[in-house]
């Protein structure tokens, strides 16, 4: 998209309000990779180990200390 040289112009060569889209933008919430990694840390699943703050080898070695339950 090619912008107006005239630095006090709002619009683009297309028309489009420059300061109103930066408005819409800081109003629009997460990112989509905000959105990803959010999810991924709240909800957890399929591949989303590269945003998780749990030490995978702590953990394996907590869940062998903990006693199993008898399933009679």
């Amino acid at each position: 998209m090619k912008e107006n040289n005239n630095k006090n112009d709002r619009f683009t060569a297309a028309g489009t309000d420059i300061e109103s889209v930066k408005r819409k933008k800081a109003q629009s919430g997460m990112s989509y990779n905000e959105t990803k990694k959010f999810l991924a840390k709240t909800t957890g699943g399929h591949g989303t180990w590269i945003y998780s703050d749990t030490d995978g080898e702590t953990e394996k070695q907590n869940n062998q200390r903990i006693p199993k339950k008898d399933s009679e």
